[in-house]
């Protein structure tokens, strides 16, 4: 091998330099990478859970719906367990869990921003 490649890796630090900054910085650190994967990726999906399920306790007769399976309906009945959907081409029945939220086509979602917006 090379002398300066050996010199280079052959170093050491000096005494009392401890990596990052002592002893403390472990800490630090795991403390600072909880913090962002709380604010990043825990509390945001944490609120979209207690709408989903805000959502379908408060369901009722009409609502348009779509589910985990990929169907699309509306709620002709409530029960408690469950929801009757009419789909077009029938009606199934399909446990609350598996709803995944309201269906709103494309046009729809943007109307009541634009409405806000002429006011």
């Amino acid at each position: 091998m090379h002398q300066p490649f050996i010199a280079f890796f052959g170093q050491t630090a000096p005494d009392g330099a401890g990596g990052l900054g002592g002893p403390m910085s472990m800490p630090l650190m795991l403390l600072l990478m909880f913090g962002v994967f709380y604010f990043v990726l825990w509390r945001p999906q944490s609120k979209e859970r207690k709408k989903v399920e805000s959502f379908r306790s408060s369901m009722k007769k009409g609502d348009r719906v779509w589910t985990q399976g990929g169907m699309i309906g509306t709620v002709v009945q409530v029960e408690d367990q469950a929801v009757l959907l009419d789909v077009g081409a029938g009606k199934i029945r399909v446990l609350k869990q598996f709803v995944g939220g309201e269906w709103k086509e494309k046009g729809e979602a943007a109307e009541p921003a634009k409405a806000e917006a002429k006011k």
